[in-house]
């Protein structure tokens, strides 16, 4: 199997992945307050990841890699999952999925400035269509009734591009689940801190589809779903592979719909069709 092509399988299994988390974050914040979520997913995932890194007798990362890491950190271990937890609960998992649509024209853009990739003008072009569709279908949708959840969901979407750009130039040296390992590890002390601070006083109150959700994003979405999606963004590019995000939305609102028995529309769905259409326009324009 040629490297482009085992890059997009990995991508795929790495977006199979993610389509759980948001309608688990939705399900978790229902027991949990968001920042605590956001930390002990952190640190349930780092102490998993340590052992990893232990297992496999990994060498600590060189002293110019720590910038990366930290960016890394930032992105996809606080800023993404602590923004889509105080989203979530402002707006339903269904209608924050979408969102999931702009994540492929952060990605490239980012991909861009970190990663040196130039795709060709009628990426763009294919890529902001399908932005802008899903920037209309949120304004048409629900933002004035909820200003503050989109907003954070716009935000989450913006760190979350540049953590994907980062780590995935950073697996070229590293290895994708090196990256991820290593980026929880480097969080651990802080995340852990604030997770004794922030634990529940009693966890009588907290139901079992919580802690599902709790187990899930904390291992499948912030550990296992990484380490194909890495390896995935390093293997066939950035801005490419990237753009498989938008099978995430679909993959998302058939979970919302049959887990969490949230409306899911028409025009949520005609929406997503046609960003993915527009997605299959820009990977072929990508390189």
């Amino acid at each position: 199997m040629d490297k482009s092509a085992s890059g997009w399988i990995n991508g795929f299994l790495g977006v199979l992945i993610f389509s759980g988390s948001l309608p688990a974050t939705r399900v978790a914040v229902a027991d949990f307050d968001p920042v605590f979520l956001t930390v002990a997913r952190a640190s349930i995932a780092a102490l998993a990841a340590s052992v990893l890194l232990l297992a496999f007798r990994e060498k600590l990362p060189a002293r110019g890699d720590l910038f990366s890491l930290a960016v890394v950190a930032l992105g996809v271990v606080v800023g993404f999952p602590l923004l889509t937890a105080l989203a979530l609960q402002q707006v339903t998992s269904a209608h924050s999925i979408v969102f999931i649509g702009l994540l492929p024209l952060a990605t490239a853009i980012f991909g861009v400035l970190r990663g040196g990739e130039r795709p060709r003008p009628a990426f763009w072009l294919f890529s902001c269509v399908g932005s802008v569709l899903v920037a209309g279908f949120a304004l048409t949708q629900g933002f004035s009734a909820s200003p503050k959840g989109d907003l954070l969901m716009l935000a989450a979407i913006v760190v979350c591009g540049l953590g994907y750009a980062e780590g995935a130039k950073l697996s070229r040296r590293l290895g994708g689940w090196q990256v991820i390992s290593w980026a929880l590890v480097m969080s651990l002390p802080v995340m852990g801190a604030l997770m004794l601070y922030t634990m529940p006083v009693s966890w009588a109150g907290i139901g079992s589809p919580a802690w599902i959700g709790l187990g899930y994003v904390s291992l499948f979405s912030m550990l296992i779903g990484f380490v194909f999606w890495y390896r995935g963004l390093a293997q066939g590019g950035i801005a490419a592979v990237g753009q498989l995000q938008l099978l995430q939305p679909f993959f998302g609102l058939l979970l919302a719909a049959t887990l969490l028995q949230e409306a899911v529309g028409w025009s949520m769905v005609a929406v997503t069709a046609a960003v993915v259409m527009c997605v299959a326009g820009a990977r072929r324009f990508a390189a």
